[in-house]
């Protein structure tokens, strides 16, 4: 909380942790060179690369040579759907993905449909979970790749990742799955259900601008970047240290903080309690069995959700109307609507997405304002 604000954005961006800072502050002073060079400040940089690397594949549990830095998760996504694309040649490559992806995924492979691909898209129930039924037929026709996102990031939605695994494996389908809001959350072995493993540092306390491929594939994609022979040339350029630096602490971190996520929970639950004892006409969207710890999406009945979002904000507390990558956008959720959710259902829900740093207080406090802004919203309402 900054300010006396109350930040309840976490799963669009999340505070820089202290640790990572004093790391990444001091690699811009100490560790400045470059780490292809052969001199000891390169050699020097070099370790620091491998060390983030290490703790990238602790907490993926990933090898360290499976590790590939990249500016974020949406760079990452990209080179693993064109690099596919590129592998596919020329004809009609088929793909297949859940409708609730992240906008960078979906985006490449609506631009693959219109270049002539043919895409497989996987419904979901109305809790928010792929429909195993769906994503056996789909990997019955043996598309080139497979892709699912791990936890939705605007209903904190977790797939059964081991059962969509074994059905891509039992056909030979590759899979890549987007980690991007499942990393520092929750336990994560999914480098070992996938081919492709995908995320970003901003979403678990690290800075923005560093993320992480986790290539397990046999097959070799081509490098998004060329120009030089950084990551094995898999990706060009030179690295952004202070960056993957802030990246491999912030994993470091998230994995010694096993108990993180049941402070956390223990928060959610009390605010969705709260919120569905002293509000009337409150719903839930998405599974709660089957969630990230610090997630609750709501829709509150007959409100305009831009106008509460502002209302909140305007009361120094901080929430979403869906994703952040949507946000000024009058468009419903695109994942809400895959859930049966109506245009109007979904314009009526907000995200709440807690950290590590927020406390009972502050649910508390949020718990308070929120029953008489809804009421004043709900009257202004046309």
């Amino acid at each position: 909380m900054s300010g006396g604000r109350i930040y309840l954005d976490h799963n669009a961006t999340t505070p820089v942790r202290p640790e990572v800072v004093r790391v990444m502050t001091a690699a811009l002073c100490q560790c400045w060179g470059n780490p292809s060079s052969t001199h000891a400040e390169g050699a020097a940089a070099r370790r620091a690369l491998d060390c983030a690397r290490e703790q990238v594949a602790a907490l993926t549990g990933a090898l360290p040579g499976q590790v590939i830095f990249t500016a974020g998760a949406t760079e990452a996504n990209n080179a693993v759907l064109h690099g596919v694309r590129a592998l596919c040649g020329g004809g009609r490559p088929h793909f297949a993905a859940t409708t609730i992806e992240h906008p960078s995924v979906l985006e490449p492979l609506r631009a693959f449909e219109s270049g002539g691909a043919r895409i497989t898209w996987l419904g979901v129930d109305c809790d928010g979970r792929v429909n195993l039924a769906e994503a056996a037929a789909a990997c019955a026709a043996e598309p080139a790749l497979l892709s699912v996102i791990l936890a939705n990031n605007e209903t904190g939605v977790v797939q059964d990742l081991p059962a969509i695994a074994g059905l891509a494996q039992a056909r030979g389908v590759p899979l890549h799955v987007d980690a991007t809001q499942a990393a520092g959350k929750i336990a994560l072995d999914a480098a070992r259900c996938a081919d492709w493993l995908t995320g970003s540092a901003h979403k678990l306390g690290g800075p923005k601008g560093a993320g992480f491929l986790v290539a397990r594939s046999a097959l070799a994609l081509p490098p998004l970047l060329r120009g030089g022979p950084q990551e094995k040339r898999r990706r060009g350029g030179t690295e952004n240290l202070p960056g993957i630096i802030g990246l491999g602490a912030a994993c470091e971190l998230a994995r010694a903080d096993s108990a993180r996520g049941a402070r956390t929970a223990a928060l959610r639950d009390r605010l969705w309690e709260g919120m569905a004892k002293s509000i009337p006409r409150v719903r839930r969207n998405g599974s709660a069995q089957h969630a990230l710890p610090n997630t609750l999406s709501v829709e509150f009945e007959q409100v305009a959700g831009e106008v509460l979002l502002e209302a909140l904000d305007g009361e120094g507390v901080a929430a979403s109307s869906g994703a952040a990558c949507a946000s000024g956008s009058i468009e419903p959720s695109h994942v809400l609507l895959a859930m049966g959710r109506t245009p109007q259902q979904a314009r009526a829900s907000l995200r709440f997405s807690l950290g590590p740093a927020n406390t009972g207080e502050e649910i508390a406090r949020v718990l308070e304002l929120l029953p008489p802004l809804v009421a004043r919203v709900r009257e202004a309402a046309p």
